[in-house]
């Protein structure tokens, strides 16, 4: 931006640069950086998508020429304010039972969309009342069709890792982005420089191999997508990586070393409720629509809808393997939902036993969906496998 039209902000709306970053930390955030209204990663983002590793969401390549052209955003937009918030919460569970599933930290707390929309409302608001209404600003949480990474890394927040998260020397990764598309003409922050090196302990934590090459995920293969994002059924050989997290995967951030540098949260929204944090997979499996719903508002976690949290519970209890899950997972075979009967059938060939095997010789008969009788056979076979096994 050069001089005389930086100028003519500062006249018009009597708020400077710095005055305008100040404001947006006073709102709540923990970083912030200006940035120009062009993507610099758009064609990275595009053969990302052309090799398909977005997988079922459509939504990302349904409006990549708005994450392209900011303007058809926001008409006249000139500049991005990048925010970004933590949501670190350094306590650990001592919880011993064997039952507990994982949920990502994120996760914990109340959904992060409404805290964050709120701040940059805030910034939104001054933008507007500073100029009289002169410009214009569009509050953008990750539900907008805009490259949040490339933006938050060209404004100086940090730097993509090889994990394609953003990284922050002071503050490790643990954080929410959001920004603030404005007509405001505002001198640019620097970006920083990437600080990776020859680490690679995110892409070796990831037990489905699911980064094709550094700075680059495959969706298809992600713990977090495979939980969340996926409405239908879980891959097969994906499934007993999947351990017992059943909403989103902490894996990669975990095992970053700028995370030693991380801070906690001061928002007490994204502190962690018990009943989310630590979720007891056993008492999940029986819970119906309304229950669920009462259980989780509010939580990011609604978001799995009570088919896919209660799929992923029916895998991850699979993957623990414990007897004391059979009887719960018998009376899954009986929910309305096909998508649930199929996944704990899965998980009771897992488990083995005769009562497992028993009840789901019992269930065969009366599957009514293909896709679930398919998964009971499959299931049933693992007895025979099992019998021919122990005979040598």
């Amino acid at each position: 931006m050069g001089g005389v039209e930086a100028a003519h902000f500062y006249e018009e709306s009597h708020m400077t640069k710095d005055e305008l970053k100040s404001f947006a930390l006073k709102a709540g955030f923990d970083a912030v950086g200006i940035a120009g209204a062009e993507p610099q990663t758009w064609e990275r983002y595009a053969d990302w998508i052309r090799q398909g590793f977005h997988g079922e969401m459509a939504y990302l390549e349904k409006r990549s020429e708005e994450r392209r052209i900011l303007s058809r955003l926001l008409e006249g937009a000139k500049s991005v304010i990048a925010v970004a918030k933590r949501y670190y919460i350094p306590e650990k569970d001592n919880d011993s039972s064997s039952f507990i599933g994982s949920v990502s930290r994120y996760a914990w707390g109340e959904d992060y969309h409404d805290v964050m929309r709120e701040g940059l409302q805030k910034i939104a608001d001054i933008i507007a009342e500073r100029t009289s209404g002169a410009h214009q600003a569009r509050v953008c949480v990750d539900s907008a069709p805009l490259l949040e990474r490339d933006f938050a890394a060209q404004a100086g927040i940090g730097w993509v890792g090889k994990h394609t998260n953003l990284l922050n020397r002071d503050s490790g990764g643990w954080f929410f982005l959001g920004e603030v598309v404005t007509t405001l003409p505002l001198e640019p922050d620097f970006p920083t420089a990437a600080h990776c090196g020859t680490c690679r302990r995110c892409l070796d934590a990831c037990p489905t191999n699911a980064f094709s090459e550094p700075y680059s995920l495959d969706a298809r293969k992600c713990i977090s997508y495979l939980t969340i994002e996926l409405k239908g059924s879980i891959p097969l050989e994906l499934r007993p990586q999947l351990g017992q997290w059943i909403f989103g995967c902490d894996l990669c951030l975990e095992a970053c070393p700028w995370n030693r540098f991380a801070k906690p949260c001061a928002e007490t929204r994204f502190q962690p409720r018990q009943e989310w944090k630590t979720i007891d997979l056993l008492e999940i499996m029986t819970l119906d629509e309304e229950a669920f719903r009462q259980r989780f508002k509010v939580s990011p976690i609604l978001r799995a809808k009570r088919r896919g949290l209660l799929r992923n519970v029916a895998v991850a209890l699979g993957n623990l393997r414990d007897q004391r899950a059979v009887p719960v997972l018998l009376d899954a075979l009986r929910d309305p939902e096909p998508l649930i009967r199929a996944h704990a059938a899965w998980a009771l060939g897992e488990i083995g036993g005769d009562a497992a095997f028993d009840g789901l010789a019992a269930a065969l008969p009366d599957e009514k969906d293909e896709k679930v009788c398919s998964e009971i056979r499959l299931a049933l076979n693992r007895r025979d496998e099992r019998t021919i096994s122990s005979s040598y």
